[in-house]
């Protein structure tokens, strides 16, 4: 069995993904995994893997990595009717990318001042069983966020 660390794609404080205000992410709709109440300003890329789909708005992505496991960052909840309002694409879908890597520039002021929740679930949805999420605050491409057994 393989384990894959998932570091932390912005800075800030876990969030068990229970207590996220949004049904699909709090009931696990979207996947397992946990949220982020980012203070940071750029969500980087939190495995190694190909950047499989990124929103022109900016306001989530998703990686596919080995072993068919596949996450989404999901910066902020119903930030997609902000259309990148608040979000700056910094990397391009297709690429590949490191843990690390800078993906999206996020506003976290200029989002809650148009009235959006900040919360940000990272989330599993492909192979695998997440162990070991971590609590407390996180860096951003450093501290591992959560463990996926594969």
């Amino acid at each position: 069995m393989a384990e894959i660390h998932v570091l932390a794609p912005i800075d800030g404080t876990v969030v068990p993904l229970e207590e996220v205000p949004d049904e699909v992410f709090a009931q696990k709709m979207a996947g397992d995994g946990v949220a982020i109440d980012p203070s940071g300003k750029v969500a980087v890329a939190p495995i190694s893997g190909e950047l499989v789909k990124l929103f022109p708005g900016g306001h989530a992505f998703g990686i596919a990595a080995a072993h068919d496991v596949e996450l989404i960052v999901h910066l902020g909840l119903d930030t997609i009717e902000l259309q990148g309002q608040g979000f700056k694409n910094i990397a391009t879908e297709g690429q590949h990318v490191e843990p690390g890597t800078p993906v999206v520039e996020f506003d976290r002021a200029k989002v809650e001042a148009l009235g959006r929740s900040v919360i940000s679930p990272v989330v599993s949805s492909g192979a695998g069983t997440i162990t070991r999420k971590a609590s407390g605050t996180v860096r951003a491409g450093q501290d591992v966020l959560f463990v996926i057994e594969v």
